[in-house]
């Protein structure tokens, strides 16, 4: 059974893509480090202070400094985390906001448990907006992408095994990755999620991180074959990738 997760790994330079070792998803194939990722078509519009309240669509907000305060509380006083940025795989740190209370926001963490939140300040970060999200239904083995409430692209998934299975939650994509061999085993590109598998606590070396990846092999759609990322075809990864920010929200119904 091929690896589908994320893992432990190297600091890259910022801005770029990690080395090779930085991704479980990768550890079968060639020692040699991806290409960059490149540019997105699908980059967030910057958000204006005073509009943020009124923006459509999802706010993202992307650290700004070397580091950022998680409080318990919108009142500067419990620390409930201290994340670096950029991000273990060299990508800005960045945050699905839940709530806009002006000094402080209210964000989706990628830590354990799945659906933590906490709140940072609203100085610390830069403010985008995307109308686009991603469904994934388990059940159906497909997903939908929104833009609002239009659908603008669909198809076909692999999910996690029963042993295995994907977490249903709100997530949003951390990162995006791309294997050195398009036509290996996990595709062109590979999105990390805020999220982690509930029944493995490590893998590869790495927290058990969950992600969306392409594949090259029609029979990993349609069925349960994963440790518990989602698998799409390589054009539709290859569509996201082109399309969808960091920051994008990911609904998994079961």
């Amino acid at each position: 059974m091929h690896r589908s997760m994320l893992a432990g790994s190297r600091r890259a330079p910022h801005g770029a893509l990690p080395p090779l070792s930085a991704i479980a998803l990768l550890a079968v194939l060639t020692a040699c480090s991806p290409e960059p990722a490149g540019g997105q078509a699908g980059e967030p519009e910057a958000a204006d202070a005073g509009d943020t309240a009124e923006a459509a669509g999802a706010e993202i907000a992307t650290v700004v400094g070397a580091g950022i305060d998680v409080f318990a509380e919108p009142d500067g006083g419990e620390v409930v985390e201290t994340l670096e940025s950029p991000n273990d795989f060299g990508v800005d740190r960045a945050f699905l906001v839940e709530r806009n209370e002006g000094e402080w926001l209210e964000v989706l963490l990628p830590v354990r448990p799945n659906g933590s939140t906490g709140w940072v300040r609203s100085d610390e970060v830069e403010l985008s907006t995307t109308t686009l999200e991603v469904r994934i239904d388990l059940a159906e083995f497909t997903y939908a992408v929104h833009d609002g409430e239009e659908e603008v692209r669909s198809g076909e998934i692999g999910t996690g095994e029963n042993e295995t299975p994907t977490p249903p939650g709100r997530y949003y994509f951390t990162e995006l990755l791309r294997p050195p061999d398009p036509d290996g085993d996990y595709g062109v590109y590979a999105f990390g999620l805020s999220g982690f598998s509930e029944t493995l606590e490590t893998f590869a070396g790495g927290p058990g991180q969950l992600a969306v990846h392409g594949t090259n092999d029609e029979d990993a759609l349609g069925r349960e074959v994963s440790h518990g990322c989602i698998r799409v075809a390589n054009d539709d990864i290859t569509w996201m990738a082109e399309n969808l920010p960091i920051g994008t929200p990911v609904e998994i119904a079961g």
